[in-house]
């Protein structure tokens, strides 16, 4: 009788990952029958949970789970993920690095050690729906209202201005939305987004975090009265985590949104509303500033505990095949190799990946720290505090450096 392997594999959830990962296990027991698989979607939080305070990796629960790059500093400090540099050296992957963009490679690295293999990139930018902001009467009734041409905003001002001018609500039609359900996860992006955008970072020289400087001050600010003024943004935004404004955004019921590259992929697949209607720009910026991005991105990884640890390699080796990585584009979530991003059928099916080279390359990333998700957690609280209280902001702020002092955080 013939053995089985059965792997588990922790996913985050959301449809496109599920659907994409369910056509790659189809397309991997076509070839290996002997190995079965159980695949269990989890909201982040819940997903952060089952892996590290549940201790499902280094257990044994899980063979793989999806890692997001905020937690691999966590993960691999606290050895709950197979070491790969070994297993690569027996079974090299083709084309590997020089095939991936440094940008989606280097963050793997610890001390010239890989842990994990990337499978979805999403650096963040400014999603926008290109017929609404083409249409020549958009084009003249906001000239008349506002005294310059509608394009994609470069500046918070431009952009709180476009917001407003398409926000319509007995048209089921808001200028802008932001996802703000406290998943320790998104917060967490949009913050550093605003902050970094106004000038402001995240950590000082000896990457002491910082959360009561002006510009912070002036990035919470920004990001409470916008998702409260219901004249520029879609309601309900508190109980949107990213995946679902993604959803809103696909039914055509807002006019731009800074997320992630991968919703902007999403409304060109097939049979989308938006298809053909959606284009990416970089995101504003205050005056003055440059335009910054934000890259973070799923990887898959082996738990330490796992006792299929070959087979489980085997499978994620698999899916680092060129074709693969090609394959999943249909579902919306985003391919990682570069011959994904410059191939013209993929770019002729999908516009906004002409840019996401560019984007992902120009992206800055978030401190690389095991104590990364607890900074999140209490990133997640101002948010909460300002999105629930009438708390001023800078006050806020003030009682979450504190804390962080008290807790004696670093992200280095």
């Amino acid at each position: 009788m013939m053995q089985h392997t059965r792997l588990r594999i922790a996913v985050r959830e959301f449809s496109d990952f599920e659907n994409a990962l369910e056509e790659e296990i189809a397309l991997y027991r076509e070839k290996t029958a002997a190995v079965e698989f159980e695949a269990v979607p989890f909201e982040v939080h819940a997903l952060h949970a089952e892996l590290f305070e549940k201790n499902g990796l280094r257990s044994g629960a899980w063979d793989i789970a999806y890692l997001v790059t905020d937690w691999l500093a966590e993960a691999v400090e606290e050895n709950t993920v197979e070491e790969l540099t070994s297993y690569l050296k027996q079974k090299p992957i083709v084309g590997w690095p020089q095939e991936w963009a440094r940008s989606i490679t280097e963050p793997l690295y610890f001390s010239d050690k890989l842990y994990t293999l990337p499978w979805h990139d999403g650096p963040e930018c400014l999603i926008y729906r290109r017929d609404l902001f083409e249409n020549p009467s958009e084009q003249k009734a906001f000239r008349n209202q506002h005294g310059y041409a509608l394009k994609p905003p470069t500046t918070w001002k431009q952009f709180a201005d476009v917001a407003r001018f398409f926000t319509r609500p007995g048209e089921n039609l808001y200028g802008t939305m932001l996802a703000a359900f406290p998943d320790g996860h998104n917060t967490l992006y949009d913050f550093a987004i605003q902050l970094w955008s106004r000038g402001g970072e995240l950590v000082d020289k000896q990457n002491r975090p910082l959360l009561d400087t002006p510009q912070a001050i002036a990035a919470l600010d920004f990001y409470r009265n916008t998702i409260g003024d219901t004249s520029m943004c879609y309601p309900g935004g508190r109980e949107l985590d990213s995946t679902r404004s993604g959803d809103v955004f696909l039914r055509g019921s807002v006019a731009m949104m800074v997320n992630w590259f991968g919703f902007a992929a999403r409304c060109d697949r097939e049979g989308s509303p938006l298809r053909g209607k959606v284009a990416i720009a970089p995101i504003p910026a205050q005056e003055g500033k440059k335009p910054i991005s934000l890259s973070v991105f799923w990887t898959l990884g082996i738990g330490s505990g796992s006792k299929h640890k070959q087979a489980a390699f085997d499978f994620l080796h698999f899916l680092t095949q060129p074709a693969l990585d090609k394959a999943i584009v249909k579902h919306g979530t985003v391919g990682v190799r570069l011959s994904t991003w410059r191939d013209s059928a993929v770019q002729e099916q999908v516009p906004a990946y002409r840019y996401i080279e560019e984007i992902s390359l120009s992206a800055r990333r978030l401190p690389r720290s095991r104590k990364l998700p607890t900074f999140a957690d209490i990133v997640t609280d101002v948010a909460t505090s300002a999105l629930t209280t009438d708390e001023p902001s800078a006050q806020i702020l003030k009682k979450a450096q504190q804390r962080i002092a008290a807790q004696k955080i670093t992200l280095g």
